[in-house]
């Protein structure tokens, strides 16, 4: 698999990192943007496991300790960012970055600090051709703009992006996000996947050290409802057969 664009494109979350080639209708990898080992034994005997190892079937997620490259946002640890992308690069996409560039979606206002360590990253650790750093507002009022032409004609939205560990509210204009007018709250999955973690240990067993399997369960089960006094009304009439 070499991707017939040339372009590897990868959304680098703080949860989630999601790659493939630029054409194609979806992403190839969907992964955990993260390291993990599991527990006991001491520094060396445990081997740590990246990306997709972690979705395995045979691999037991629980109480394992986790290194993300990722913070608010924001690079922090470049070296758990090479391994991870190391990985998604030779084994899932299998793709030879000197013969290809690179479109990667990064949060905004990185500061230039952030973006020289990805720069190193890109081309001194990997070797990609080229790079475009692209802000995700932008791509999806310019995707959405394609797929409804009619419902873009003033060629301007409001793009809110919930992320990992922040959200974003970003007003597009013509296919240019407007900086001064964007708002930034530090809110996002990974507050939601504490709070559930404290709910469960609260009624039930405690959680509180198990992150991966809380959050493979809230993405699984839990949604946005357009009906909150109705919803909560069937859990709780559900919840009453249970016992």
């Amino acid at each position: 698999m070499t991707g017939g664009s040339g372009v590897v494109v990868i959304d680098n979350g703080g949860g989630l990192l999601k790659a493939g080639f630029g054409g194609d209708n979806d992403p190839i990898a969907v992964v955990p943007n993260c390291m993990a080992k599991p527990p006991g034994g001491n520094a060396s005997s445990k081997k740590w496991l990246v990306a997709d190892q972690l979705q395995a079937e045979d691999v037991d997620v629980t109480g394992m300790t986790l290194k993300r490259p990722i913070d608010r946002g924001y690079l922090i640890n470049t070296e758990v960012q090479r391994d991870v992308w190391e990985r998604v690069l030779r084994n899932l996409l299998q793709v030879d970055p000197t013969n290809s560039s690179l479109l990667l979606v990064e949060p905004m206002f990185n500061p230039p600090a952030i973006q020289h360590a990805t720069d190193e990253l890109v081309f001194e650790e990997f070797g990609f051709n080229s790079l475009y750093v692209a802000d995700g507002p932008s791509l999806v009022h310019l995707y959405e703009a394609s797929r409804q032409p009619m419902m873009f004609r003033a060629q301007c939205s409001l793009v809110v992006d919930c992320g990992f560990s922040f959200t974003h509210a970003s007003p597009v204009l013509q296919n240019f996000t407007l900086n001064y007018g964007v708002r930034r709250m530090d809110l996002g999955g990974k507050a939601l996947t504490n709070y559930l973690k404290e709910l469960v240990s609260y009624r039930s067993l405690n959680v509180m050290d198990e992150t991966l399997l809380i959050d493979d369960a809230k993405e699984k089960l839990c949604f946005v409802s357009l009906d909150v006094p109705g919803d909560l009304h069937l859990a709780r009439h559900k919840s009453s057969w249970a016992c």
